[in-house]
């Protein structure tokens, strides 16, 4: 029997990887194909990019209403419904004729991809046992840092020897197939029986979408009255969604649930580790890029140290934090990337490449300690009922700090350079050149520094979500 319910659990992951896999390639493969698309759709670069802008931002506003949707009519369900939805709108995106129509459908992807994420963690936690679960998670982690390496690859690749569109097209066979693993292997135990909150619903997207939304224009193309209006109008309707909440008896989020110490702290631990981590390294790709010359490929290709580092190390380090708890190897995790960061600082404008190959190593190092340690803190500390929301939770404020760092490193790049040609770098299609490298450079650093601290207020709130114990289930959120 043992040997019977290994077997299906390793299904169930292969399954959940392969999800993860697509929704992480398509983060990153299509970074080196902006040039490409930009002349083939006779587009511009600040419209082009947001091909990549709308898939983050529809996944972050999505996650947590699909976790909530996967509770009430099955997590599973959900997750296949995502492959499909995800195979279907890569079809598109590669058919795609005009730079509008490929920003549409890259939302419905990105709608796909919520709808795998927000599900995927709830799936694993409903599969293993929760002394278990941290070493699913290490794969899972390691399934986002192979598929951001195979991105980066696949995408340089298929762009300069076949074609853009390919990159895309790629996804259809692939999502096929773990759409009939899914159906024939995933399925679902219970279902959480309450009604869908769509007045709450409604009320947490409009706040998510105006707040991300408005920061990221704002950071785009500088202060003016409508986008400072979209932020205030994000904010008010978050505390109008906060407070119907609190009085709903189906909410779309129980607040109940950050009465839990370790569940509370490690959620915004994610956030703000995903702030400081992501915005680094948004910022290295603009200094290889615009400051040192190098080609979009050869400068992601500068990164993989990191990604192989965590991609393999994670399975290993979720074992650790089952056998530990989360505590302390998320925040020595933290603490790690925080040495790489300051290895960063070390860069100036004729730096050694190996310096970047060796930060991105030790910052892959901390990622691969913190990710599933952090990730089976949050769900070996969440209601089974309600595991579908928790993984919401966890991908919602991850991704908003991807958000967040994208606005940070926008903004910090405007400082010593125009926000058009900081677009152009970040592209790979401009460079930084003269008096101006050094502007940047410096600036760089300051960014750099405003990272270290975020990530330091992520290891107080890591350590301070106390001693965990994953023996007792969770069946009511307690303090």
């Amino acid at each position: 029997m043992p040997d019977k319910v290994s077997t299906h659990e390793n299904i169930i992951l292969t399954v959940i990887l392969v999800g993860v896999l697509m929704a992480s390639i398509d983060s990153t493969i299509v970074l080196l194909a902006f040039p490409d698309i930009t002349s083939a759709l006779h587009s511009n670069l600040s419209t082009i990019i947001w091909v990549i802008l709308i898939y983050m931002l529809v996944s972050a506003v999505a996650t947590t209403q699909f976790g909530r949707v996967g509770d009430i009519y099955g997590r599973s369900r959900i997750f296949n419904a995502g492959l499909a939805v995800f195979t279907v709108a890569s079809l598109l995106c590669g058919l795609a004729p005009t730079d509008t129509l490929l920003i549409a459908f890259r939302a419905v992807q990105g709608l796909g991809s919520a709808m795998v994420s927000a599900t995927s963690g709830a799936i694993i936690a409903d599969t293993f046992e929760r002394h278990r679960i941290g070493r699913a998670y290490g794969f899972t982690a390691m399934g986002w840092n192979v598929g951001a390496i195979l991105g980066i690859v696949l995408g340089g690749f298929i762009t300069t020897f076949i074609g853009y569109r390919y990159i895309f097209f790629i996804n259809v066979p692939i999502g096929i197939i773990a759409l009939l693993l899914g159906v024939r292997y995933l399925k679902d135990n219970s279902t959480l029986k309450e009604k869908l909150d769509l007045t709450g619903m409604l009320t947490l997207v409009i706040a998510i979408s105006s707040l991300l939304y408005g920061g990221v224009v704002l950071a785009s193309s500088g202060p003016n009255a409508f986008d400072i209006g979209m932020i205030i109008a994000g904010f008010v309707f978050g505390a109008i969604f906060y407070f119907a909440e609190k009085r709903s008896k189906s909410p779309t989020i129980k607040f109940d649930m950050f009465s839990n110490t370790v569940f509370r702290n490690s959620i915004f631990a994610s956030f703000l580790q995903g702030l400081g981590f992501l915005g680094v390294t948004f910022m290295l790709i603009m200094y290889l890029q615009g400051v040192r010359g190098f080609s979009p490929f050869y400068a992601s290709l500068l990164l993989i140290p990191g990604y192989v580092a965590s991609g393999f190390l994670s399975p290993f380090m979720g074992r650790v934090s089952d056998k530990h708890g989360a505590r302390v190897i998320a925040t020595a995790g933290i603490a790690v990337q925080i040495l790489g960061v300051l290895i960063y600082l070390t860069l100036g404008t004729l730096s050694s490449i190996y310096m970047v190959m060796a930060g991105s190593l030790v910052v892959g190092l901390g990622g691969a300690m913190f990710w599933p340690s952090n990730s089976s803190a949050v769900m070996a500390h969440a209601e089974q009922k309600r595991f579908g929301t928790a993984s919401g939770l966890l991908r919602l404020f991850s991704s908003m700090g991807m958000m967040g760092s994208f606005i940070i490193v926008m903004v910090v790049s405007s400082l010593s350079i125009p926000r058009s040609m900081a677009f152009q770098v970040f592209a790979g299609t401009s460079k930084i050149i003269g008096g101006v490298a050094s502007s940047f450079v410096a600036g760089m650093h300051v960014s750099f520094i405003a990272m270290i601290i975020m990530l330091l207020i992520a290891g107080i709130i890591s350590f301070a979500r106390g001693k965990e114990n994953r023996d007792v289930p969770v069946t009511a959120v307690s303090a």
